[in-house]
């Protein structure tokens, strides 16, 4: 828990699958929260967060189950506004006394439309201004009746208590979702929870800088710090950061395992060294692992001997410095959720996402993680006030194992010659047609086959490869980016003359979760 003089929220998760994106409503409106599971939530945590307003997520369970989650008791009491979500006005409901049925005809997944009660209130301000509000359903129990001092001020269909709310104690409660995409005005529901709680809209990644560069220089003291630098946005806007607090106490270490684009070492060391005046060690190491990748396919075999060799690589160079006794990771505010579900067991594990795993264990290092209270975009706003280069915050994701999982099959020297060439062809393209910033991430993938082709008067047999683009709304789901019949034949056709080893192309249009959008 990060110590701020911010106003703070407090989300209580009931184990819903989009209470991240609760929290990320929320900071898009500069109000500070965090997410704590509902079990580790006593009202001694209560009374140390200080919470302006406490919102309850959705969730799985069933509050007519004898063990299903619930609140402290005794919040209710607290004395500040409350917003439960769908499972969270049930448990509202329960404990406040009210009713919560299940069986048949009580469930509602998917879109609803919302209707107005007569009575107008604060909550509801910029609603129904067409009489009726779209809304995202999902649950399998509804609220049969209110608890006492609440009134209806919205109905649905299956749903005949969709908007609750006891106005002397400020306690709302919907059973709709006003997170995702899918409830279009949702955004200005939660605006209007925050103001009429009191929020004032002060947290900013201005204000984050200068807190966080505080706390850095008082946790490191004179000591030394050594960060694993990818090239990577989260790991680039921390080594920034902290070079702001400790200056040349810092050291970044870049290991180039000869898996990366075009130029791209060259790029990172530059702006490092050149435009920040970081001290930073390049950690040219190609030979090492594409010596220990020789001959191997599988995938995951793939990954394990990258990250092996890392981790080894990593230390032989901290070893060198000395006096080092703090680790900088870039880890982020959905790595640390995401490390305990709401149940209070290990989530489940999608990918693993320190590009330093085993170190500080092995090490004996302290961690240092400046971004670990942040998401994605609010990285990304932060690495624009430290002022890094739109170049780099703007950087599509690379995965740390690099270039390796975009070459299926045996990695060879020569094929990852030929996808650098074909990616950076394919990365000028989207450029120059001013699509960069629309696609959430784009690359060229060689495959392992050869094909016959004609070039000129010619016989071919050259290898193929993809071409893959994909957008993401919330970093959850992913589709692939419709690029028109133009664009498409205009890059293969550069692609294929332009780069000695390809003679065919084709664009992979399946739709995918991120994590799963690479090719191997």
């Amino acid at each position: 828990m990060i110590e701020t003089a911010h106003d703070r929220l407090l989300i209580i998760d009931f184990g819903s699958q989009v209470t991240q994106l609760i929290a990320r409503r929320l900071r898009e409106l500069n109000v500070y929260c965090e997410i704590h599971p509902y079990q580790n939530v006593t009202m001694d945590f209560v009374r140390d967060f200080a919470p302006k307003a406490v919102i309850f997520s959705g969730g799985p369970d069933s509050v007519t189950r004898d063990g299903s989650p619930r609140a402290p008791q005794e919040i209710f009491d607290y004395g500040v506004p409350i917003l439960g979500i769908c499972y969270g006005q049930q448990v509202m409901m329960h404990q406040l006394g009210g009713t919560v049925q299940s069986g048949h005809g009580t469930a509602e997944f998917g879109r609803a439309y919302v209707t107005p009660t007569e009575e107008r209130i604060e909550l509801l301000g910029g609603w129904f201004l067409d009489q009726t509000e779209q809304v995202w359903m999902s649950h399998g129990d509804h609220v049969s009746e209110i608890a006492p001092g609440f009134q209806v001020y919205g109905t649905s269909p299956n749903a005949p208590f969709a908007i609750t709310a006891d106005l002397e104690r400020n306690f709302y409660a919907v059973q709709f979702h006003p997170e995702v995409h899918h409830t279009p005005n949702g955004k200005t529901l939660y605006e209007n929870f925050v103001r009429l709680a009191g929020f004032e809209g002060d947290w900013t990644m201005g204000a984050y800088r200068e807190q966080m560069v505080e706390k850095i220089r008082e946790e490191v003291g004179d000591k030394k710090v050594i960060c694993a630098l990818s090239g990577g946005v989260d790991s680039s806007v921390a080594a920034a950061l902290i070079h702001e607090a400790i200056g040349d106490q810092l050291t970044c270490v870049f290991v180039d395992h000869g898996l990366l684009r075009k130029n791209e070492a060259d790029e990172v060391v530059g702006m490092f060294r050149d435009h920040m005046n970081l001290h930073v060690i390049h950690a040219d190491e190609s030979d090492l692992f594409l010596g220990e990748l020789e001959g191997v396919s599988d995938p995951e075999t793939k990954r394990k001997i990258i990250g092996r060799l890392f981790i080894d690589v990593f230390q032989k160079y901290a070893d060198q410095i000395d006096g080092a006794e703090f680790l900088a990771q870039g880890t982020l505010y959905p790595d640390v959720i995401e490390s305990v579900s709401f149940s209070g067991g290990p989530s489940v594990t999608i990918k693993s996402h320190h590009n330093v795993g085993g170190l500080p264990e092995k090490m004996g290092l302290k961690l240092v993680e400046p971004l670990r209270e942040l998401f994605k975009d609010e990285v990304r706003a932060l690495g624009r006030e430290l002022g890094l280069p739109d170049s780099f915050i703007g950087r599509h994701p690379f995965p740390g194992p690099g270039l390796a999982i975009r070459c299926p099959g045996e990695i060879t020297r020569e094929k990852l010659e030929i996808l650098r060439e074909a990616d950076a062809i394919y990365i000028d393209q989207i450029r120059k047609h001013g699509l960069y910033d629309e696609i959430w991430q784009a690359f060229v993938a060689i495959l392992p086959v050869r094909t016959v082709g004609v070039m000129g008067d010619g016989r071919t047999y050259d290898y193929a490869c993809a071409l893959r683009a994909v957008n993401s709304v919330d970093g959850m789901t992913a589709d692939y980016y419709p690029f028109s019949h133009e664009f498409l034949g205009e890059t293969a056709t550069r692609i294929i003359n332009e780069v000695k080893g390809i003679n065919r192309c084709t664009y992979d249009i399946t739709s995918k979760p991120p994590g799963t959008i690479e090719w191997e």
